[in-house]
């Protein structure tokens, strides 16, 4: 790869070429700092997921008004404090109103392990207590109820559907993490079809997000979860990542990444209906307190390479070195399938483990607690 076309966050990579991909390293103490790259605009329009097919020539975008848009957006946002305990620092991030009694879109990494959440909505500068209703960890999106709120302003929600680039986008949230009026950046649109792969710098683990808006803006960290708004203050993505302020330079200006909000809201309504996938969790989380790895031949189980003291896989007997084969008689292969079975299931429920270990194979009865969105 041409060194020139190499960005950095600390000692990581992001490659290049072809298609967009982006490597992205989300930081848990400011939600999310990100390594993005994107390739030459083309010459005319595409399609693409988020859009439709465009004719060959090209039609001029509509002109955004950055201070208006900004006004009318901006008291439909919410700042998020999210409180890890367990796991070390929490997050700072924005969050959607949707609707006047608190509900509330932002992303999943901005509240992925938090204990507590408290939420400050910019529109009345009240505080609230937030319980996360449900989330899709693969989408990298998240729905909040706020205890006790009503007449809160609310946001439009547009459609990405339409969206063309080099359309003029807006992306405000809550810039450093710090609070306070959210702050708003503007750039074109420069793709529709992004592909970035999310580490996540408090436990290393990887996250693949497809379908992403691009826009050439100084997204910054704290406004994951925020708002991709149009030209008619309309929200058309939610915030998920954004350059390195360390790469950025003439030659590679800064990029903001977006969930399209059509997206976004089908993982909304799969979690208003109140019916789990296998991606979308709905209300409390269910614990082992397990950590575990694939680090053993496809389709063999689910590793322990941990049972939290005090959790419930401890308490059961299980160790470090188990091997996780079954839950409630079906087949745990890995360790993406015991999620998967987890996210059906709800805190208190018993269930069975098939376990593997050093006294050879057992079945292992775990009661389950409720945990940190996972």
């Amino acid at each position: 790869m041409d060194e020139k076309r190499q960005q950095w966050i600390g000692a990581r990579r992001a490659p290049g070429g072809g298609r967009v991909f982006v490597l992205v390293v989300t930081l848990m103490l400011m939600v999310a700092a990100f390594l993005g790259y994107r390739g030459d605009l083309p010459d005319r329009d595409r399609p693409g997921p988020a859009g439709t097919a465009a004719s060959v020539a090209f039609v001029p975008p509509e002109p955004l008004d950055a201070g208006l848009v900004t006004a009318a957006v901006r008291p439909a946002l919410v700042n998020i404090n999210a409180s890890a305990e367990r796991s070390g620092p929490g997050a700072a991030g924005s969050g959607i109103v949707l609707t006047a009694d608190g509900e509330v879109l932002t992303s999943h990494h901005v509240v992925k392990g938090a204990d507590t959440v408290t939420v400050t909505d910019v529109g009345n500068g009240k505080v609230y207590d937030a319980a996360v209703l449900g989330y899709d960890a693969d989408a990298d999106i998240a729905l909040l109820d706020l205890a006790a709120a009503n007449a809160l302003p609310t946001a439009t929600i547009g459609s990405s559907t339409g969206l063309r680039l080099r359309e003029e986008l807006l992306a405000i949230g809550n810039a450093g993490g710090t609070g306070g009026t959210p702050t708003a950046v503007h750039g074109p649109l420069t793709d529709l079809d992004s592909a970035i792969v999310a580490i996540n710098a408090a436990d290393l683990s990887r996250k693949a997000l497809n379908g992403m808006l691009e826009v050439a803006a100084a997204v910054t960290p704290g406004q994951s979860g925020g708002a991709l708004v149009d030209h008619k203050a309309s929200v058309v993505g939610v915030i998920a990542a954004a350059s390195g302020d360390g790469a950025r330079t003439a030659d590679h200006p800064a990029n903001g990444y977006a969930v399209p909000i059509d997206a976004a809201m089908r993982v909304v309504q799969q979690i208003r209906s109140g019916t789990p996938t296998d991606t979308v969790h709905i209300g409390p989380t269910a614990t082992l307190g397990v950590l575990v790895s694939n680090a053993l031949p496809a389709g063999t189980g689910a590793r322990v390479d941990m049972a939290i003291y005090g959790m419930p896989a401890y308490t059961a007997g299980l160790a470090a070195g188990d091997v996780i084969t079954s839950l409630d008689d079906h087949t745990v292969s890995n360790a993406q399938s015991l999620r998967i079975a987890l996210n059906r299931r709800k805190p208190n429920e018993t269930v069975r483990l098939g376990v593997t270990g050093a006294g050879g194979a057992r079945t292992v009865p775990v009661a389950l607690i409720a945990g940190p969105p996972n």
